[in-house]
């Protein structure tokens, strides 16, 4: 059986929320769960976001918004997935968002969103089980 690559993930902080804390502890987890991960860091646009997960030929691209601009950023995200012929890339994320933008953002193509109070284990499993080649992740 040919070796398999680990997943490649961007972590993500888009807009000019500043709190990084959760971006930062997600992305350990994933880390420390066999996950190649690049953290891009505090007031990405959603430009530098796709070009960086396009340049590190990412599997997946998660956003962590506590600004309430969640609606905007995501949906931008996908737009520039799409222009760039991207769309394989799968988008999740997570924050403060309401209950009632779950299925408007899942129209708009996210993945996933984790709400306040997801574990990271949770992350972990579900990023193993819907992202890239599951077979590839450690049983």
């Amino acid at each position: 059986m040919p070796a398999t690559s680990p997943l490649r993930v961007v972590v993500a902080k888009p807009g000019l929320d500043g709190h990084d804390r959760g971006a930062k502890v997600v992305a350990r987890a994933l880390r420390d769960a066999g996950m190649e991960v690049i953290y891009t860091g505090l007031h990405q646009t959603p430009e530098q976001i796709v070009e960086t997960a396009i340049a590190e030929d990412a599997d997946a691209i998660g956003l962590s918004v506590l600004s309430g601009a969640h609606m905007t950023l995501f949906k931008r995200v996908r737009e520039l997935l799409t222009e760039r012929e991207a769309e394989d890339i799968v988008v999740f994320g997570g924050g403060i968002i309401p209950d009632a933008d779950l299925e408007p953002l899942a129209e708009l193509g996210v993945d996933k969103i984790f709400t306040p109070g997801a574990t990271t284990t949770e992350i972990v499993e579900w990023v193993r089980g819907h992202v890239g080649d599951a077979s590839a992740s450690p049983a």
